[in-house]
This record gives C-alpha cells, sequence and structure tokens, in this order.
C-alpha cells in the first residue's frame, strides 16, 4: 500500500429533527461542497426509501442538483438499489448525469432494496427481483456500453456513456460478484464490518481482469467524525448511534439531536448491537483518531476509502471534513 490513499465521502442527506427536507438538502449541498474544498475524491449518495431522516431517495435526482454545485469532486450512488430498477431507467438516469457532468459520475450498485416490505411492494418490486441481480448489473454495463448500435432498445442518453460501475456489498455475494465481472468493489464495513476480512480477501482471490479494470480495487467504507476533542466528537456521533437504535426498533423519525446520556436511551443488548455495527468508526480528535485509523489502513490496506458522518448537527459535519487534512493518511486533490 502507499503511504496515502484516496479519501470520499458517503451522504446519507440527513433531514435533522425539526427540519424540513429543503434543509436537508441545502445542509447536504454544503457538505458536498466543503468534501470537494478539502480535496476529497468522490461525493456519493445512498438510496433509501420511506425515511423520513434521509432526503436522497431519488438519488439520481439529487446527485444532478450537487454536481451543478460542484465543479471537480467525483459525484456518484454508493449506491442505488438496482432490484428497485429496471436497468434501462438507470442507464438513462446516469447517462443524463453523465452528459451533464462528464466524467465525473460514478454508479455504485447495491443488491438490497434498501427499505422495508411493504415500501418494496410500493415500487413495484418483488423481492425474487433481487436474485436478478447479476443479470441486472450486467444488462445496465450492456445499456450503457459501446455494442447497442444494432439493439432495438438503446439507452438515450446512456449509450456509450460507459458510467464507471462498483459493486456494493456486506457479505461473499458481491464480493464474488465483483470479482467475477472485474469490477471495483466496495464493502459496507461502516455498518455491517462482520464479513469484512473474509469479502475482500475472497474479491482478490478471485478476481478476474476486464475491460474495465486489471487489477482488484477495494474501497472500504466507515464512520468518521474528527472534533476538537474527543468528547464533542463522541457527543454528536450519539446521533447516529440513536438512529442505529430507532432503526433496529422499527421507529421513524428524523435526525435525532445528540445526548449527553445514551444510556437512558438504550439497553445493554441495543448498546452491544449498535457497538458491533458501528464498530469501523473513528470518532475524536485528529491526534485519537490518526493512530487508529492508520492502523486499519495498514490491517486491510484498501485502495481508497469512504467516509460517513451521519449526525444531526451540521457545524459538526463541516469541522469534521475541514479537519481530515491534518491525518496526513490520504492523497487529497
Amino acid at each position: 500500500m502507499s503511504n496515502t490513499i484516496p479519501l470520499s465521502f458517503l451522504d446519507l442527506a440527513p433531514v435533522p429533527e425539526g427540519k424540513t427536507i429543503a434543509d436537508g438538502i441545502a445542509q447536504t449541498v454544503a457538505t458536498a461542497q466543503q468534501a470537494e474544498k478539502v480535496g476529497l475524491n468522490r461525493y456519493w449518495m445512498a438510496e433509501h426509501h420511506n425515511m423520513p431522516g434521509i432526503a436522497s431517495a431519488a438519488t439520481s435526482v439529487l446527485l444532478s442538483h450537487i454536481g451543478s454545485q460542484t465543479s471537480r469532486i467525483r459525484i456518484g450512488a454508493g449506491g442505488v438499489m438496482l432490484p428497485n430498477h429496471a436497468p434501462l431507467v438507470i442507464a438513462e438516469q446516469f447517462g443524463t448525469l453523465q452528459a451533464l457532468y462528464g466524467d465525473r459520475i460514478d454508479l455504485g450498485l447495491g443488491r438490497a432494496p434498501g427499505t422495508d416490505g411493504a415500501t418494496f411492494q410500493a415500487l413495484r418490486r418483488q423481492m425474487k427481483d433481487a436474485e436478478r441481480f447479476p443479470q441486472d448489473v450486467q444488462e445496465l454495463q450492456y445499456f450503457l456500453g459501446n455494442d447497442t448500435d444494432n439493439s432495438p432498445v438503446q439507452a438515450f442518453p446512456g449509450a456509450k456513456s460507459n458510467v464507471p460501475i462498483w459493486i456494493l456489498g456486506s457479505s461473499l455475494f458481491g464480493a464474488t460478484l465483483a470479482a467475477h465481472l472485474g469490477l471495483p468493489y466496495v464493502f459496507a464495513s461502516h455498518f455491517a464490518p462482520q464479513m469484512l476480512a473474509q469479502a475482500i480477501n475472497t474479491y482478490r482471490e478471485q478476481f478476474t481482469p476486464s475491460a474495465y479494470l486489471q487489477k482488484p480495487y477495494v474501497m472500504l467504507a466507515a464512520n468518521l467524525l474528527l472534533a476538537d476533542d474527543d468528547a464533542t466528537a463522541q457527543y454528536h456521533f450519539t446521533s447516529a448511534q440513536q438512529s442505529f437504535v430507532r432503526l433496529r426498533r422499527g421507529e421513524t423519525g428524523q435526525m435525532p439531536k445528540p445526548t449527553h446520556d445514551m444510556d437512558s436511551i438504550w439497553s445493554a443488548a441495543e448498546k452491544m448491537m449498535v457497538d458491533n455495527a458501528l464498530s469501523v468508526s473513528f470518532i475524536g480528535s485528529v491526534e485519537t483518531v490518526k493512530p487508529k485509523l492508520a492502523q486499519f489502513l495498514v490491517q486491510y490496506e484498501p485502495d481508497e476509502l469512504i467516509v460517513t458522518a451521519n449526525v444531526y448537527d451540521q457545524a459538526a459535519r463541516l469541522r469534521s471534513l475541514e479537519l481530515t487534512p491534518e491525518l496526513n493518511l490520504f492523497t487529497l486533490q
């Protein structure tokens, strides 16, 4: 591994308690601009549905807005949940983004629905649609590629755009698929780290070179929240912890305010669950985080790291990004 690697940002477009979706989107734009200002490589958004605290359900629409408010940083989906969509529609959407913003566009694909069963049905999808994920990925590659001139169905926009496709996953399925198709792989270690080592080892061992990629490329996800001191960072991170508790309880709501007393909110079992799910988290001052993060990078040797800071306080998120260059662990633009 080189001394430094690229650093990117994953945004869930949080809608804080007491704010409107328009407020959340405005904060998301400011976050993207800050990520670009400090030199991050990519700014990705994730598709979720039926979640009042997340504003990125119409992922490609919001990405287009982000593209218009930034100039250099790569923008993309991390990811589009492909079972929710016809591949042709996604080819048209991301082909349109590529027509607007050139080679700044990335397309990360996930197999999960990104929502609950009832909403999945409202999207006019069935659970068996996920079983077609490998075929749908290849169909999407076809629509975005150079070989559709004689096809009765083509993506306009989309054809010949060759938007880069990534496979997202948290299990061996995505790792194996990405390796088989010769595509870059992103592991969702920011909330599902259990199979991290096994998945990336499988991907690297089984990787087959392709027209898209000659050697394995692994991007790992982590929670990163930097502040001027450890206590401040831990305080703001309680918003993310509360969100996880609510999600596992089946409760809905906007992004909760931070608290000084998590023990009054979660049970011992819930704390253990959250600590396990969010174990790939680097929270604190630059001095506290840097050695821990450096050790993580040495252990897993990712080619790129993508971080998220899903918190209530916008000033805390912007400050975290502002402090990121001080880690001196990343190649910044």
